[in-house]
């Protein structure tokens, strides 16, 4: 079967990293997702981003990263993959992306997800991961880019970005052409009304270039980072399709919103159903 992953990003939110990493172990899973967002602040309106205090902005970075890949392993899982911030956009955000792959690397990571820039074309954005891959070839971590959406307010429902569609992604992979660009294929993006595609269309679409997924739930049209099963997204049919093609890769959670109505008394429920929502997956996959 499948190995299971989640990102840590929800459950740090009350108990800090380092207990997040312990309580995904104990839970169930396999591995975890490094997300890096706490280490700068977007400001949406002024579309700068500063550093921030945590401990991944600062020089003891490096240092951090290991700690967690030592606390992860000895409970027994380790990091799949990591999670840069975004917008791409950002000037702020993407001078710390050849940062990220080094904390990946640092943290155990094989594959750090970086966002195509949403309004450039492939072309555009082929200059962005080029400039990264001698890093990340450097330090043994795949890039991987993830498929993107924008919104329409007069439809209220996605709009076409980067990598929305099966060309457009195809499209950005082959403007790079090296193995160490893959695709993150998120399910609930894929999913979204208004970019008249699905998960198994993306799936078929990308083939081997899929090496990593974001896997949550919506109700086909906003992106509401669900745990699988919960709301309108059809994965028998996903299942299918990954089994169709072969996909080898950790299936990583994306359902940042479960853990909302939890606590840090009650948060080790939340991470059981998410581990249990993951096993489901991977059965159906194994079975399909």
């Amino acid at each position: 079967m499948l190995k299971i992953s989640t990102e840590i990003k929800s459950a740090s939110r009350f108990v800090g990293e380092r207990k997040a990493i312990e309580l995904i172990a104990k839970a169930g899973f396999d591995a975890w997702d490094f997300s890096m967002f706490s280490m700068i602040h977007y400001d949406w309106k002024t579309r700068v981003g500063t550093l921030t205090d945590h401990p991944i902005a600062g020089k003891d970075a490096y240092k951090f990263a290991r700690e967690l890949k030592d606390i992860g392993e000895s409970f027994g899982i380790v990091c799949n993959q990591s999670h840069a911030p975004h917008p791409t956009y950002c000037k702020e955000i993407a001078d710390c992306y050849e940062k990220c792959i080094e904390l990946t690397a640092e943290a155990g990571g094989k594959i750090c997800i970086i966002h195509p820039d949403n309004y450039k074309p492939a072309e555009e954005n082929a200059e962005i991961f080029n400039r990264l891959l001698p890093v990340a070839k450097g330090c043994g971590v795949k890039i991987a880019t993830e498929n993107m959406w924008n919104w329409c307010e007069e439809t209220k429902s996605a709009a076409p970005a980067a990598c929305s569609d099966p060309k457009s992604f195809l499209d950005h992979l082959n403007a790079v052409n090296d193995e160490y660009l893959v695709a993150c294929l998120d399910i609930g993006h894929s999913e979204m009304a208004g970019l008249n595609t699905s998960a198994p269309e993306m799936i078929d679409a990308l083939g081997a270039h899929l090496q990593a997924l974001h896997i949550h739930d919506n109700d086909k049209r906003g992106d509401r980072h669900a745990i699988p099963f919960s709301m309108n997204i059809d994965f028998d049919a996903v299942a299918k399709a990954l089994k169709r093609n072969n996909y080898q890769g950790y299936l990583t959670l994306e359902a940042v919103n479960h853990l909302s109505s939890y606590n840090a008394e009650n948060l080790f429920v939340g991470i059981q159903e998410l581990a249990a929502a993951a096993k489901k997956l991977g059965s159906m996959i194994e079975n399909a």
